[in-house]
């Protein structure tokens, strides 16, 4: 099994590099504004695009995805949001198991029922270890996972989930508040798991401005999500990219 793209996230890690990745829902992207979307992540030289959703109910994962390949050369990763949100037009699939709750069918359920179709694909696989974490508000990850998200103080339930994630076998962390979410996750929170894992981070759900970004990757984030605040305004993607990007140690 190829392991190319997770091999980079760790070199990227190595040399204390941030990557970002925007965040595409199938469903709220047409030919037009996918076009709009690569050309500004070319220009902000953006490292990776996610595509998927807690929802996809149309049929537009493959062509959404096929564009973006066309178009560019950028890495579209799969981050789905349930079995059958797998393409093989993809790089990679963010193989994701829901570590912060107790749903037996997001922690190994639905990779039963996926395996075949992900093995058939040709997808470098990333086993993931997911968790949701309370970004003050409801958001569709939580009510589609059934599962209570890991509350926003307790930075040391945080550590020890991932922790444990880690030692399971998941290749990467991801901390994720939530689309729509208010906040995004503590500080704190980022600081006291990045600290205690080797795993690359990755962090998503209410970054709506380069300022979060910017902390999130000083607290110790590698790679940060956004997906909600770009739909809202696409121009942000050059903001948040030099945020990101700017947070990497100076080079002497």
């Amino acid at each position: 099994m190829k392991h190319k793209l997770y091999q980079q996230i760790q070199e990227r890690k190595a040399t204390g590099k941030k990557s970002f990745a925007v965040l595409v829902d199938p469903d709220k992207v047409n030919e037009a504004t996918t076009e709009q979307l690569v050309s500004l992540a070319l220009d902000a030289k953006v490292d990776y695009f996610f595509v998927g959703g807690s929802l996809v109910i149309s049929n537009n994962l493959d062509e959404c995805i096929r564009q973006i390949k066309v178009s560019c050369s950028i890495p579209v990763v799969i981050f789905p949001g349930s079995h059958s949100q797998i393409s093989r037009y993809a790089d990679a699939l963010l193989y994701l198991s829901l570590i912060s709750g107790r749903n037996p069918e997001l922690l190994i359920g639905q990779h039963v029922v996926s395996a075949p179709a992900v093995k058939q694909s040709g997808l470098e696989v990333m086993p993931t270890g997911y968790m949701v974490v309370d970004g003050g508000a409801p958001t569709t990850v939580s009510y589609i996972s059934n599962a209570t998200p890991l509350p926003s103080d307790k930075a040391e339930i945080a550590m020890c989930t991932a922790m444990a994630g880690e030692m399971l076998g998941m290749k990467l962390i991801f901390m994720d508040a939530g689309s729509g979410a208010k906040n995004p996750v503590p500080a704190a929170m980022i600081e006291k798991v990045s600290s205690h894992i080797e795993a690359p981070l990755i962090i998503g759900g209410g970054i709506n401005n380069p300022e979060k970004a910017y902390l999130n990757c000083k607290s110790g984030a590698d790679i940060i999500v956004v997906g909600n605040a770009i739909e809202k305004d696409a121009s942000l993607i050059k903001e948040l990219s030099d945020a990101i990007h700017s947070s990497e140690p100076v080079k002497v």
